[in-house]
């Protein structure tokens, strides 16, 4: 008599599109497509009303930078769904009167309260989308997450600034404030972490916490080369490579976005936190290459390659900053990683413009290079 040793099959894997998590991508649309619709026209509208293009657009991140340490505390006192509603609302509403005035302070006054309403949707709509997805399949979940907010940014970007040039200020103005209030509709559709009596912990905290800390500073570091990249890229290229441009601007952020993708499936496999190094490497190499400005090959070679090490980046330092955290954390992570993304970006744009002018572009470029490699002992010690 024989018996049969019974095969054993792997546990299937949780779904990872679910309704809740449709619905979320909805409110994703409705802030990604509000916000970018509008970034480059209210500059425009401040520009033709007699105001600083700069200070306009200074005010919506300095608003959103402030937003984004005070979210996590909200979300700890009333929950995800709140914070996102006010987020959505403080998103919309201004947009709806933003021509209703053309003085200089009041334009400011509402990119203000629109930079508020905006850090609310990327830091609790983060936390909740996190929490949406199966622990199991996080990396691929954030990944896809990236896409579906990404690809409105690429198409409302140029599209606000055309419509704004065809039918006028008020109608694209308008237009982006009821797409966020639109998508508000199905805010109450996810279920919400309920408000929490335990002590919120805030950004400072968590930048106290080494666990959160190193990986922040690391995908702050790829940032700064983000910042650099769509800010001086353009100017640093010869007047002969201008049409090179264009396709540069469109290959970095499409490469991060296919990377994030792949690195999302690889880190659900063999997780993470082997993912952070080489991401952080290939951002420093793919900018060091991007020096050679005068060569066609090496800046399009260059910017793959940081678009791909910048990609690594976000996914597995996110993935792996919600993995050592319980889920009343997600708000702190959320905050924790949005910050140094707009940290690095600013610092990258503001120091490597007071760096060229003394060295010019490509020295600039292997600099800043060269710094990021800083980054390096963080990134160690968290393999450790």
């Amino acid at each position: 008599m024989t018996t049969t040793t019974p095969v054993r099959t792997p546990a299937a894997r949780p779904p990872l599109v679910t309704r809740p998590l449709l619905l979320r991508f909805v409110t994703m649309i409705g802030a990604s497509a509000s916000f970018f619709l509008l970034l480059s026209v209210v500059p425009l509208y401040a520009q033709a009303s007699g105001g600083d293009a700069g200070l306009a657009t200074g005010a919506l991140m300095l608003a959103t930078v402030c937003g984004e340490l005070a979210t996590p505390r909200l979300v700890a006192r009333f929950g995800y769904r709140v914070a996102l509603m006010l987020g959505l609302v403080l998103l919309g509403a201004p947009a709806l009167v933003l021509t209703a005035s053309d003085s200089f302070g009041w334009i400011v006054a509402v990119c203000f309260v629109r930079g508020l309403g905006f850090a609310l949707t990327v830091v609790a709509g983060g936390a909740l989308t996190a929490a949406l997805i199966p622990a199991e399949r996080r990396g691929e979940g954030l990944a896809l997450a990236g896409i579906v907010s990404g690809v409105p940014s690429l198409v409302a970007l140029p599209l606000g600034v055309w419509l704004a040039d065809s039918v006028g200020f008020t109608p694209v103005c308008v237009a982006g404030g009821l797409v966020a209030l639109a998508s508000a509709v199905v805010v109450p559709g996810p279920p919400g972490r309920q408000p929490s009596a335990d002590h919120a912990v805030g950004v400072v905290a968590g930048l106290r916490t080494g666990a959160l800390a190193r990986p922040a500073v690391v995908f702050a570091t790829t940032a700064l080369g983000a910042g650099i990249i769509v800010t001086f890229l353009p100017l640093a290229v010869p007047t002969s490579m201008s049409g090179l441009v264009t396709a540069v601007l469109f290959i970095q952020p499409a490469a991060a976005t296919v990377a994030r993708w792949f690195t999302g499936r690889i880190g659900d496999r063999r997780g993470a936190a082997g993912l952070v190094l080489p991401g952080l490497l290939l951002s420093a190499v793919g900018l060091l290459v991007t020096a050679l400005t005068g060569s066609p090959v090496a800046v399009l070679a260059g910017v793959t390659l940081f678009g791909i090490g910048f990609g690594i980046a976000q996914n597995a330092t996110l993935t792996l900053m919600y993995a050592r955290v319980p889920e009343s954390g997600y708000g702190t992570v959320s905050a924790l990683w949005n910050f140094a993304y707009d940290a690095g970006m600013g610092v990258g744009a503001v120091g490597y413009g007071a760096i060229a002018a003394h060295t010019g572009y490509p020295a600039a470029f292997a600099l800043t290079a060269a710094v990021m490699l800083l980054a390096l002992w963080p990134a160690c010690q968290d393999r450790r």
